[in-house]
């Protein structure tokens, strides 16, 4: 049943399970997701040196643009500080952190007016993340960092939830992926040409949903939700942050939402690690295939 609900008092195994039968959750902002807003804040504006990191875009050209989120992105990935915010969001949205796992968190960038929408800044079409080998059971946190607005956010195509779309997942290798494409995306500027699984029939579009929360605020939803990247027409950039988690009682005993069209054959389950000490997943567990 989809379903949206507004700051829910639930735990999170009502959350998880309400989130595997296809409900999104809302969270307004926090102390948490506000102090890590502005933690990657500061970050941004550092990197691009005194521009108005929302409307840079239109002072820069497109290669000097890439360049800052080359040094960007990864600073923002591998830094120690973002791993501390996510665990303090997840300790404040009560998950047992010695259950909870996550992926390093991902600062996604979404440019104006077509100017960069590939590689670096690549704008997803229709997907569920569970055709580039996300667990039924992982959950996608979703926030942006500045205020958005219907026209650079997230679309959630929930009449699929139910309904199987013809896609080509079936190609799709997570270890070919990391080898090879993930490498170059920088390299994938005026065009994306890494193959990376998508529909093989029109989504219809009367199926949208879009959700439009404040800086800070926060998106829980299934990874094998059909969603996308609005098409930016805001005049302004989009920056937010992702991250992924999955619990490990429901990885040992396979609980997650429905698989209704994924044909991957393995999984990400090595990216993620433990909330309470950031150690790896299990290796038993951490090459589970699908």
């Amino acid at each position: 049943m989809n379903a949206i609900y507004f700051d829910p008092d639930l735990t999170d195994n009502e959350r998880r399970q309400g989130l595997y039968q296809g409900r999104l959750f809302t969270y307004s902002p926090s102390e948490a997701t506000k102090a890590f807003c502005s933690f990657t804040d500061d970050l941004i504006r550092k990197a691009f040196a005194g521009l108005d990191p929302e409307y840079a875009q239109w002072e820069l050209p497109v290669n000097r643009y890439v360049e800052i989120l080359k040094a960007l992105k990864p600073e923002f990935i591998h830094h120690l500080r973002s791993k501390e915010f996510i665990q303090q969001i997840l300790r404040e949205k009560g998950c047992d952190l010695d259950k909870t796992y996550f992926d390093v968190p991902r600062l996604r960038t979404s440019t104006s007016d077509g100017y960069l929408t590939s590689g670096i800044a690549y704008a997803f079409h229709p997907h569920r993340d569970t055709w580039y080998s996300a667990p039924m059971n992982q959950i996608n946190w979703w926030m942006p960092i500045y205020d958005i607005t219907a026209e650079n956010g997230l679309s959630f195509h929930l009449k699929y939830w139910t309904r199987p779309i013809e896609n080509d997942s079936v190609e799709f290798s997570y270890q070919e992926w990391m080898q090879a494409s993930r490498k170059t995306c920088a390299e994938n500027i005026n065009a994306d040409t890494r193959w990376q699984p998508s529909p093989r029939e029109r989504v219809e579009v009367d199926s949208e949903l879009r959700i439009v929360p404040g800086s800070g605020g926060i998106i829980l939803f299934s990874a094998a939700h059909l969603h996308a990247s609005v098409p930016n027409t805001s005049g302004k950039t989009r920056f937010s942050i992702d991250f992924r988690t999955i619990n490990i009682d429901d990885v040992v005993a396979r609980k997650g939402a429905p698989n209704i069209d994924t044909a991957c054959k393995d999984l990400t389950l090595g990216d993620f690690i433990r909330a309470s000490d950031f150690l790896p997943l299990p290796e038993e567990l951490a090459y589970q295939t699908a």
